[in-house]
């Protein structure tokens, strides 16, 4: 059920509180910002943002059963929630109006980002990896614009290659890797075996996990690196082939609990599952999964964003889409709640610890002062329900427990001020 009867009344209350006007919503999300700004009325207050993405090319699936490409993947998130935006906006005088910006595969991002900071858009919902986030948040153009992350996960955008006009939406890997060591050591499954691939970002995730382990007291019993390739995975042979490798990868390993994959690139991580020499759990980048949204998430009234996306986009919600809906949420929030009206005033807003973002995770959401990551429960779900959610009972912090969860303060090696 959408939004609803209450969601309205709730918001004719603030209205009327705000003494604010009236406003005729759009019915569809814009992609020209000249379209939707016309077709709001004089009184209307407009708060226009942008989303820039690129084409990126991904690894294929190992499963049939997922799709190769979704080409509106993370826009179509921002999209929903900029239509959420001006349903409730309609009553407030208030206008959302959402600039798309894809870029093709071999395209210039930095080059599109001059452009969108040339027209005086500063609120950038970024879709895009790690080198071109930082060669966007680095353009003098750049400074004091607002560039909200909502896919690179990357560590070291929050640590060392941080930047005070990048806020992190999407969890980082450490966040990931330490809500999986709290259950894991919560269960008392503290004995892992390590299973890595070739690739930097599979290399990097199982730092993370080395990381975790170290952090909260388990024991990496061996590693080892993925080096077979299947090739024919896909004949009638191919099981065969994988079946073999499996447990010859696996095979005198001292005894371990868990076999934790750090497989980013989608390589062999699926086929560790059911096949390892010793009958024991998949955890990481396959198995179970932690993650910022599943589709098969329900808790705290999830079905509502979940229905709301299938009738948008007519798919299943990744995680990507539902941290573009956050981040348009987010703007959302800071003008109605907020009253902000300008860049400076929406981060300040977002910057407190007042801010209380919603995302279907239980509890309100803010931002960590000293590296712009959002502090967030995450989800532990295997492919067809949820699990767990991190932090787990006992991982209790000072004053947020989500701060358990990926670097704390006192590990931080950010420098910006904030």
């Amino acid at each position: 059920m959408r939004r609803g009867i209450a969601t309205v009344v709730a918001a004719v209350l603030a209205s009327t509180l705000a003494a604010a006007g009236s406003a005729t919503p759009a019915r569809k999300p814009a992609s020209k910002p000249s379209a939707s700004a016309s077709a709001a009325k004089s009184s209307d207050v407009v708060t226009h943002y942008a989303y820039l993405g690129k084409a990126y090319r991904e690894p294929a699936p190992l499963s049939l059963l997922k799709p190769a490409v979704i080409p509106d993947e993370g826009l179509a998130g921002v999209r929903l929630g900029t239509n959420d935006n001006n349903l409730a906006g309609q009553f407030l005088g208030l206008k959302f109006v959402l600039d798309e910006t894809m870029v093709p595969e071999d395209g210039d991002v930095v080059a599109a980002a001059k452009k969108l900071l040339a027209s005086g858009q500063h609120l950038v919902i970024a879709d895009l990896n790690a080198p071109d986030l930082l060669a966007v948040a680095d353009l003098p153009e750049a400074k004091g614009a607002i560039i909200l992350n909502i896919r690179a996960r990357d560590d070291v955008l929050r640590q060392t290659q941080c930047r005070p006009d990048v806020f992190h939406l999407i969890p980082s890997d450490a966040m990931l890797t330490d809500a999986l060591a709290q259950y894991l050591v919560w269960k008392k499954w503290t004995r892992w075996f390590l299973v890595r691939g070739q690739h930097p970002a599979d290399v990097e995730y199982a730092n993370d996990i080395t990381r975790s382990a170290k952090l909260y007291g388990a024991k990496i019993v061996a590693e080892r690196a993925y080096e077979l390739q299947t090739g024919a995975r896909r004949v009638d042979t191919g099981y065969q082939e994988i079946q073999t490798q499996m447990p010859m990868l696996t095979r005198g390993v001292p005894d371990y609990d868990v076999a934790f994959v750090a497989d980013e690139t989608n390589s062999f991580g699926l086929y560790l599952q059911y096949r390892t020499t010793d009958p024991r759990p998949v955890v990481g980048t396959d198995g179970l999964e932690a993650t910022a949204w599943g589709a098969a998430y329900e808790s705290y009234a999830a079905e509502t964003l979940h229905d709301d996306f299938l009738k948008l986009a007519n798919r299943e919600i990744t995680v990507r889409d539902y941290e573009g809906w956050l981040a348009a949420s987010l703007l959302d929030m800071a003008v109605k709640q907020g009253n902000a009206r300008t860049v400076d005033a929406i981060r300040k807003y977002i910057s407190s610890d007042d801010l209380k973002l919603a995302g279907y995770k239980g509890e309100g959401m803010n931002f960590r002062a000293w590296d712009n990551q959002l502090r967030q429960p995450i989800l532990l779900m295997d492919q067809l329900s949820l699990v767990s959610i991190s932090p787990q009972p006992g991982f209790l912090h000072p004053v947020y427990d989500t701060d358990t969860l990926g670097f704390d303060q006192p590990q931080s090696l950010c420098k910006f001020s904030k």
